[in-house]
């Protein structure tokens, strides 16, 4: 694999998470707790979308098809996703949970990136840095509430936490061409990214009343990162894909 595959697949996994935890956030629109919230999830689930359209450009630029047609034709074997973000949405707490866990993920790639050899991509990386860093504000926010609440809250995002976590840790699901990203500086790699992850969430986890798995219990759930998906997946593509399927000319 050379470098240019190697940027490839970097930016599919980083597009193809964004894009779809974009539209499973999107669910909660018109169902969000409190009126506030349900703005909150919907425009963080729209700028998620917009933020994989300005990856799936870069790729463009190298070569791939055109964003809409990269993200409308493929089937669920083709995404590089994580199996994290194609969960279904589940109870408020979960969502909540995975906001927190993938956002301050996603907050340190586009940090890591910032720096990137890779000139457009750092353009883009600075571009959505602030956004995303007030995604991880948002999600933090409710953390510490929700898990510094009563009984019920605390037990609830004790138990979606517990469930998420595994699922979580196959967001850093190591490509073959790490070594190539490291060695031309393009990314600091899934394991560099992982550990500064850790470093960051534990004590937030920690404030919030919250308590990570022990060790011994944490099993990476990988495969989504080479086409092997959950069942999940492929409805959500094709719920996605709806309109384009019957039309895809068509124009807003």
């Amino acid at each position: 694999m050379n470098s240019i595959d190697a940027l490839k697949e970097l930016l599919y996994k980083t597009a193809d998470d964004q894009l779809i935890i974009g539209h499973r956030n999107s669910e909660w629109t018109g169902l969000g707790p409190i009126l506030e919230e349900d703005i909150a999830f919907s425009s963080m689930a729209q700028d998620k979308v917009g933020q994989s359209e300005h990856l799936y450009n870069l790729l463009h630029q190298l070569g791939e098809a055109d964003a809409d047609t990269v993200a409308f034709t493929r089937n669920a074997s083709q995404f590089h996703s994580s199996k994290f973000v194609e969960l279904p949405i589940g109870d408020y707490s979960f969502s909540l949970i995975r906001h927190f866990l993938f956002d301050f993920a996603e907050y340190l790639r586009f940090e890591s990136l910032r720096g990137s050899a890779y000139e457009p991509l750092a353009q883009v990386a600075n571009k959505f840095f602030g956004e995303i860093k007030y995604h991880t504000m948002h999600a933090n926010t409710w953390l510490d509430q929700l898990g510094n609440g009563n009984e019920e809250s605390h037990s609830k995002m004790q138990d979606s936490l517990n469930y998420a976590w595994n699922y979580a840790l196959g967001i850093f699901e190591p490509g073959p061409a790490e070594k190539i990203l490291i060695d031309e500086n393009i990314f600091i790699g899934e394991e560099n990214l992982r550990k500064r992850w850790l470093d960051v969430i534990a004590p937030l986890i920690q404030n919030s009343g919250l308590s990570l798995p022990s060790n011994d219990e944490w099993k990476p759930i990988y495969g989504g990162r080479n086409g092997r998906h959950t069942e999940h997946l492929q409805p959500l593509l094709e719920e996605m894909t709806e309109v384009y399927s019957i039309d895809p000319s068509a124009d807003w």
